[in-house]
């Protein structure tokens, strides 16, 4: 991967080709790097987790990536490549540029790229987690500095094209990882369906024992981030025509769902019979309910059953699909911080930008770092910047692309409200003021109030 970093690193002649690949990009390319980006490490990690939980019905997230995928496709794309093309943009918040006014995308810009750095953080935690997992000797910190160095290297030498081909490799690292030795070899070390049956409830291995307050939660948190995802729209930008990125952003969505979420969900439901079994006894691990962590029970699993080789492979599987996230998440922020903050309120010169690019994703990624090394759980960490991002950014897209009528001061207030009300609802959740009615997710407060802040302010302002 670093390899891969420094070889387009020379090739990388302007922040054109380091932000959107030079707009070149084909759609078999884009769609892997995607989906990569999309379920990567973490969902991976976060998907064996909800196996281990509840079993197959955890499936259902990913089915919202795949609705996501082709309502973006279908609305989106045909107007923001548009305007990509049109402006020769390189970032989300630019929409907000030129269809609102410099001080909403500026405002975007932060709300993105906090939450990118948020979700970068939560890619190199699921690394360092499956890492001490499989190796004991290996504390959490050490292994953080480990993912998180190696993710940030290559993508601040490589940029946009680093990230995308080496997500293709790392996608079909993990795919083959997946299929060939991770579900076949647990699926016969846990005894096959017979003790399978016999190990967990009868509700593990149903798809319908989910509440349905569950997948509107999700749906109101991962739908919306397909239309207001940044690393979504470098690789719109990036393609050679509107047409590929149709053609990418279905393949992701087929990808994502059922492929991706039945594999990530199997593998943990496996780990869930192994350890009702007692096939991790002789670890020095706590297993007793309440004390172990079901994000850790997929990596166990991995070390307890695959011998010296085997594991390496499918270690280098997961690692790989980690780091096809953290980069992408790692270029996202640092091109709002670039473009959407810094080179909107300091003059750069042209020949310095490409150096100012490698500069600013070091220290998105040095954030990163840090923040990881301080968080414990994977998929609490991407879900709480998913909703964050999305509160404040979905209602004011959605405005600027489809309406005429635009209110640019209404659109900044809607930002704000919005993005804030989910952030306090999500770090004061376990407070009995704040407790939300009927297991409903922060982020449908966040968007309704994002929404209800538009429409009263666009009523009572002027533009």
């Amino acid at each position: 991967m670093l390899g891969v970093g420094f070889y387009f690193m020379r090739s990388n002649k302007d922040i054109d080709d380091y932000y959107v690949g030079g707009r070149k990009m084909s759609s078999g390319h884009i769609g892997l790097s995607v989906v990569a980006t999309d379920v990567g490490g973490g969902f991976s990690i976060g998907l064996g987790g909800l196996g281990f939980a509840i079993g197959i019905s955890g499936s259902w997230m990913l089915f919202t990536g795949l609705i996501g995928a082709w309502l973006s496709a279908y609305f989106l794309i045909p107007k923001v490549f548009k305007l990509g093309s049109k402006h020769k943009l390189f970032t989300f918040p630019e929409i907000f540029y030129h269809l609102f006014n410099p001080k909403v995308a500026f405002l975007a810009a932060i709300v993105s790229t906090i939450g990118y750095v948020g979700f970068t953080g939560a890619q190199i935690l699921a690394g360092a987690k499956l890492a001490t997992a499989t190796f004991p000797s290996l504390d959490i910190n050490t292994a953080v500095f480990i993912m998180g160095f190696t993710a940030v290297i290559y993508t601040v030498f490589g940029g946009l094209k680093a990230v995308i081909y080496t997500d293709t490799v790392q996608w079909i690292i993990l795919m083959g990882g997946l299929i060939f030795i991770g579900i076949p070899m647990s699926y016969f070390a846990v005894g096959g369906y017979d003790a399978i049956v016999a190990t967990v409830p009868a509700s593990f291995l149903s798809l319908g024992a989910i509440e349905p307050v569950q997948i509107i939660n999700w749906a109101i948190t991962i739908i919306p981030i397909w239309f207001i995802g940044m690393t979504l729209y470098q690789r719109i930008y990036a393609c050679r025509d509107e047409k590929t990125a149709k053609k990418a952003w279905f393949i992701a969505g087929l990808l994502e769902w059922p492929i991706m979420a039945f594999m990530g969900v199997l593998l943990g439901l496996f780990a869930k019979v192994a350890l009702d079994q007692g096939l991790f006894n002789d670890l020095a691990i706590d297993t007793t309910a309440g004390n172990f962590d079901p994000e850790m029970g997929l990596p166990i699993l991995l070390r307890s059953i695959l011998p010296v080789g085997l594991m390496g492979l499918m270690m280098s599987a997961y690692f790989s699909a980690i780091m096809s996230t953290a980069d992408s998440c790692l270029m996202a922020a640092s091109g709002n911080l670039l473009s959407d903050i810094i080179s909107k309120h300091f003059h750069i010169p042209q020949e310095k930008l490409l150096r100012y690019s490698h500069l600013s994703t070091l220290f998105i990624g040095i954030l990163a770092l840090a923040l990881a090394s301080q968080m414990t759980e994977v998929l609490g960490l991407m879900l709480v910047s998913y909703s964050f991002m999305v509160s404040g950014l979905f209602v004011p897209l959605i405005v600027a692309l489809f309406f005429k009528n635009r209110n640019s001061f209404a659109a900044w207030w809607s930002i704000l409200i919005g993005g804030s009300t989910t952030l306090i609802l999500e770090l004061f959740k376990n407070q009995e003021l704040l407790k939300l009615p009927l297991g409903l997710d922060a982020n449908l407060f966040g968007i309704s109030a994002s929404l209800i802040s538009y429409l009263l302010i666009a009523k009572y302002t002027k533009a």
